[in-house]
């Protein structure tokens, strides 16, 4: 999942980004609500996390604004500001959660993981589609119920591939959720998980096949038998 961090605090936030990074989230910073106000409206966020004193502006007027535009993104407001009316005001003007730093990681991630779940309102908490299964929650990918390993990054493919099950998913929009702005990305980095998720699939014995549509994106379907021997 992809969470922007408005912090302008760098060393705050390189240490909130790299920890939440090591929980398998992919995060991109802002330093101020205006660098966060053109990010929202090119890139396809899924979490907010937001300090309310920021350079350039209040974090309310932020909040407020961005209600306004009908913008259902979550936002989880993390501030030094902890006093009762401070989290009323928050959550009045539209917040969906609140946090007083200093934040502990743990508790930070497990509360990022339940505002994108309830961000759907009726989503699953468990993705199956033929015999694999995804615990959104846990992250936990299992295949006839035994447990897969897979990479931070294959985990993420596979969630989105599995939420569209059946559909193709144009490959810039993957590479949009899948990547952070900040990272040097090669040319073929989304070709490259394509192909360990698809090998990582086949050698668990997965009754599906990641399909390449040549130009588009990829797509999950259900395996055939003409795709035991054929490598899609």
């Amino acid at each position: 999942m992809k969470l922007l961090l408005v912090e302008d605090n760098q060393r705050l936030a390189n240490l909130l980004a790299d920890a939440l990074r090591d929980e398998g989230f992919t995060v991109d910073r802002a330093e101020t609500l205006s660098a966060t106000t053109e990010l929202c409206a090119t890139q396809p966020y899924d979490l907010l996390l937001l300090d309310l004193g920021m350079p350039d502006g209040d974090g309310l007027d932020f909040i407020r604004e961005h209600r306004q535009r009908e913008d259902a993104c979550p936002i989880l407001v993390i501030t030094a500001h902890g006093g009762l009316d401070d989290r009323v005001a928050g959550l009045d003007v539209g917040a969906d959660d609140y946090m007083v730093k200093p934040v502990e990681v743990p508790e930070l991630a497990a509360r990022c993981r339940v505002l994108l779940r309830r961000s759907v309102p009726g989503s699953p908490v468990t993705l199956s589609f033929a015999n694999v299964s995804f615990e959104v929650s846990s992250r936990e990918v299992s295949v006839d119920g035994e447990p897969v390993s897979l990479a931070p990054r294959e985990l993420d493919l596979l969630e989105r591939l599995m939420l569209r099950a059946g559909h193709v998913v144009p490959k810039a929009r993957l590479e949009q959720v899948l990547y952070a702005l900040s990272e040097e990305v090669s040319p073929n980095a989304l070709e490259a998980s394509v192909s360990r998720l698809r090998k990582r699939l086949r050698q668990t014995g997965a009754d599906v096949v990641l399909h390449t549509a040549h130009g588009i994106g990829y797509a999950l379907v259900a395996k055939t038998p003409k795709d035991d021997d054929v490598s899609t």
